[in-house]
């Protein structure tokens, strides 16, 4: 089954800058082994980003934009029986993505991996960062400013499932029951073992569904070993946990028809250890569903897992490529019959788009270099 990899280059939905540059960063690394298409968007660099404490809804209309474009790309691609995975950007770009299933499939369950819940409401947020949202978004509870683009079922919340929560906020929690979302904790995956509790999640999310859409946050690790995200919580999983966590899932590939991988923070990376974990995640997913056919199902061994891990080699200092960003195509405008955003605001506009297929050759434009650290 063929792959497309989608660059969600934004971090509006956060207050902490640099999560905007992860796909960038992460899609350069994939080059080395990665010949399919890629799709990469990027935030609009005019925009001003409001980090205001009392804002509930920061930056809630650009990132409707930008996920109104993303949404559309996607479901087109999956109805071409394309296999999307998406690069985060903070986790607010997962609206997009899993609507997107929700709309193909019609119904879905969906696996979110976070140290956070994602189910707050505008009425319930503390910080107003709209990452902190999209799950109760994606599930129909409330929020539904953040899904007008989608015509669609949302996804049960009976079919959806967080694993290694260990950040909830009281309101949050009482939202979360409410709803039906089944609730797994790192203390529950340090008990249990990572092999139960992906198990149990993805009888859960697959329940009289017709595929399962994965949501990979990285500050689901213990930022001690993965310290390039936005918002670390300590106490996480560690990186052989991940690795097993996305092993079960390449193990249910299956039922998955859809996968993000979100909260790269290039610029809270330290010696690389994040983005080479991060690396390793999606060259696994790649390959499980290259191998991927219409009814089989895959199980990779230790030996095959460890085959398709990538190192990471940095560059000299004076030969360190600049990321460029190509000219952006017009997507239409946004169909969708919902329209239930804020009243006075109009619609906005789509965010620009970079259509790179691997095969093409464009003619790039200059941008600034995005340091490392």
């Amino acid at each position: 089954m063929k792959t497309i990899i989608v660059g969600a280059g934004s971090d509006l939905g956060v207050h902490i800058d640099g999560a905007h540059i992860g796909p960038a960063q992460l899609s350069s690394d994939l080059q080395s082994f990665y010949k399919g298409d890629r799709i990469s968007f990027v935030q609009d660099e005019n925009i001003l980003k409001s980090r205001n404490l009392s804002d509930r809804r920061k930056n809630e209309y650009d990132i409707d934009k930008f996920n109104s474009a993303i949404y559309k790309a996607i479901l087109e691609n999956i109805n071409n029986e394309a296999f999307p995975i998406l690069l985060g950007g903070d986790h607010s770009v997962a609206v997009a993505s899993a609507l997107a299933s929700a709309k193909k499939y019609t119904d879905i369950g969906i696996i979110w991996i976070d140290a956070h819940g994602d189910f707050n409401t505008f009425d319930t947020t503390v910080t107003g960062n709209i990452h902190g949202l999209p799950l109760a978004a994606i599930t129909g509870y409330k929020n539904h400013e953040l899904r007008y683009f989608h015509d669609g079922n949302t996804i049960n919340p009976e079919n959806a499932v967080i694993v290694g929560a260990r950040s909830l906020d009281p309101a949050e929690k009482d939202n979360l029951k409410y709803a039906g979302v089944t609730v797994f904790t790192t203390e529950d995956i340090k008990e249990q073992g990572v092999e139960a509790i992906m198990s149990k999640a993805f009888e859960i999310a697959s329940k009289k569904t017709k595929g399962v859409h994965v949501s990979f946050d990285l500050d689901v690790i213990d930022p001690s070993l993965a310290p390039g995200v936005s918002v670390p919580e300590f106490d996480g999983i560690t990186v052989e946990e991940a690795m097993e966590i996305n092993k079960q899932v390449v193990k249910h590939i299956d039922k998955v028809v859809s996968y993000d991988l979100v909260e790269y923070n290039p610029l809270r990376d330290l010696e690389r250890k994040t983005e080479q974990i991060a690396i390793n995640l999606v060259a696994q997913i790649i390959k499980a569903v290259e191998k991927k056919d219409k009814y089989g199902k895959i199980d990779l061994t230790q030996q095959q897992a460890e085959q398709y891990k990538v190192k990471i080699v940095p560059p000299k200092e004076e030969q360190q490529p600049e990321v460029k960003i190509v000219p952006p195509t017009e997507l239409p405008q946004p169909t969708a019959t919902v329209t239930e955003q804020p009243a006075e605001t109009p619609i906005p506009t789509q965010p620009q788009v970079i259509e790179t297929p691997m095969q093409q050759q464009v003619q790039p434009v200059a941008q600034p270099e995005i340091q490392r650290l």
